[in-house]
């Protein structure tokens, strides 16, 4: 058997837990590069997973701070839906992949890692890139920083809010 590093998830799996939520936003925008937000909409907001399965692994969040889809208003719903398409339709146009896993995981039995406040995950796939169960288990390779992802997206995010 082979096995795949990926060190940046130690400093997660071993590091100091905040004591605030990571997706409990401020108002203020000045730390949005740096938390890796690429837009803020009126319910939602698309950001980064700074300890990526993949490149270019997003996150739809409420602003508002719920554990299920079932404590969403209809708004909401409907909002961070339409970001899971418009980033779905970005990562495809700045990455090429040849599928997205896009899911949410309810409680932490089921996977959630931050499972106070619901975020709907895309990850983008390719053929041969590795299968759904080391996506889970936290195994992956990447092929680019995070600072040159955001760089990469973040144009096609201000573009949808023109």
């Amino acid at each position: 058997m082979k096995n795949l590093h990926a060190p940046w998830r130690i400093q997660y799996i071993l590091g100091p837990k905040p004591d605030t939520c990571v997706f409990c936003l401020p108002e203020h925008t000045e730390e949005d590069e740096k938390r890796r937000i690429l837009l803020r909409a009126r319910h939602c907001f698309v950001v980064m997973n700074i300890y990526p399965y993949s490149s270019g692994h997003l996150m739809v969040t409420p602003y508002r701070h719920v554990q299920d889809i079932t404590e969403l208003s209809a708004e909401e719903s409907h909002e961070i839906m339409d970001y899971v398409q418009k980033s779905a339709f970005v990562l495809r146009e700045a990455f090429r992949p040849q599928g997205i896993n896009v899911g949410i995981n309810l409680g932490e039995a089921a996977g959630a890692g931050i499972r106070e406040h619901l975020h709907v995950h895309l990850v983008p796939r390719w053929n041969g890139d590795h299968s759904f169960m080391p996506v889970m288990s936290g195994t992956g390779v990447l092929p680019e920083c995070l600072s040159s992802t955001y760089e990469r997206l973040k144009p096609f995010f201000d573009n949808l809010q023109r």
